[in-house]
């Protein structure tokens, strides 16, 4: 299996073994669990070795391309982006993403939203890309703003996480709107 796709700070790459224990340290920070329903907290890295395994079948059955964010300085994997629930007839799916917390503010995760809309409207030929927002996560929220995705509507009560009911903020963009 081989994908890779080259940015100017990062390239979003598959994950190998070797990089559970650089997704462990990552992600371990309650801050990143507390606004993604498939982190669970406290993460082990035990988690990372099964998240792993789990990525490299859904990117062989092609229904989701979760692709860690890999800093081209040190090769280490900082974080994680993916297009998941990818429905080819319909021309859509999701994006997710997280980042370590130590990367925060550097316009990392903007390259990176940038480089996977480009994949999934390029070479994926997807029409409409869509993300779900736990409110209130502001910076994810401003995040997708700043990368062109319009808001859609709201949630209300959608998820149950950390003992308290959360909304959840619906964005899109469309392969018209992305502009590279």
């Amino acid at each position: 299996m081989k994908l890779k796709i080259k940015g100017e700070q990062i390239n979003l790459r598959i994950l190998k073994k070797s990089d559970a224990s650089s997704i462990y340290q990552n992600i371990k920070d309650f801050d990143i669990a507390k606004y993604i329903t498939a982190i669970p907290h406290p993460y082990k890295l035990k988690n990372a070795k099964d998240f792993i395994k789990i990525t490299h079948q859904k990117i062989k059955k092609k229904n989701a391309y979760e692709l860690g964010i890999e800093l081209k300085e040190t090769k280490e994997i900082i974080g994680m982006i993916s297009l998941m629930k990818i429905d080819y007839n319909n021309k859509n799916a999701e994006i997710g993403y997280w980042l370590g917390k130590k990367y925060w503010g550097k316009k990392i995760m903007k390259e990176a939203i940038k480089l996977i809309l480009n994949f999934g409207f390029k070479k994926l030929k997807l029409v409409r890309i869509f993300a779900r927002v736990m409110h209130p996560n502001i910076s994810s929220i401003k995040l997708l703003e700043k990368s062109s995705f319009q808001y859609e509507g709201r949630m209300r009560k959608a998820i149950f996480k950390n003992d308290k009911w959360m909304d959840i903020l619906r964005y899109s963009i469309l392969d018209s709107e992305f502009k590279i």
